[in-house]
């Protein structure tokens, strides 16, 4: 191999080590929303129900005010693209539980677009060591 289909392998590596700390960037963040979607679910199964209860609502920089939620009070729910609707608990837990599986997909081929780029990275760091090894072999 010659100086310059080196540097070409090389570059590559280096452009690979950037695509997986990218693809490992967006896994933590899908789970991180896994995470989220499952708390809301609770959060959801654990308030309104048949008597009235009440609860700490975040309103930011760490103050909070107390809510009364009554019976069968409807879930406001972020659909995407700026709109939210408004649901009955069972079809807000329905339709978080319906992001959830998105999500999991999502994980599943993140995971395998991981374990391709690795493969590949691997590949180029043998094929760098062969490289290298051959050009001590030769210059001896």
């Amino acid at each position: 191999m010659s100086e310059e289909q080196a540097q070409a392998l090389m570059q590559q590596l280096q452009a690979l080590e950037g695509y997986l700390a990218d693809v490992l960037q967006r896994e933590e963040s899908v789970m991180r929303l896994l995470q989220e979607a499952s708390s809301a679910i609770e959060s959801i199964k654990s308030i309104g129900g048949d008597a009235a209860s009440e609860t700490l609502v975040p309103v930011g920089m760490g103050a909070y005010v107390k809510a009364k939620i009554e019976p069968n009070q409807k879930v406001v729910v972020h659909v995407g693209a700026g709109t939210s609707i408004e649901q009955d608990r069972d079809s807000a837990i329905n339709y978080v539980e319906s992001r959830i599986k998105e999500l999991e997909i999502v994980l599943q081929q993140l995971a395998a677009q991981r374990q391709e780029v690795s493969l590949r990275l691997e590949q180029g760091q043998q094929e760098m060591n062969k490289l290298i090894q051959s050009s001590r072999g030769s210059t001896q």
